[in-house]
């Protein structure tokens, strides 16, 4: 059996493919995942949701299709 690996997502893709990617690998709702992402980095100034939505991006693999 193949372990599950994180990627960013080409079909749910709405800027870079980051949260729709998390939503694959978690098994959720991509919305979801896109509506707890923007409560996080909006109502929280722990939270430096831009910063490391750019980090993963950059470092998280594209999808195969």
């Amino acid at each position: 059996m193949e372990p599950k690996r994180l990627y960013r997502s080409r079909r749910n893709c709405m800027i870079a493919g980051v949260c729709g990617g998390l939503a694959e690998y978690l098994n959720l709702d991509p919305t979801v995942v896109r509506l707890i992402y923007v409560i996080l980095t909006l109502f929280s100034a722990a939270f430096p949701g831009l910063l490391l939505y750019i980090i993963a991006a950059i470092i998280m693999p594209q999808e195969d299709q």
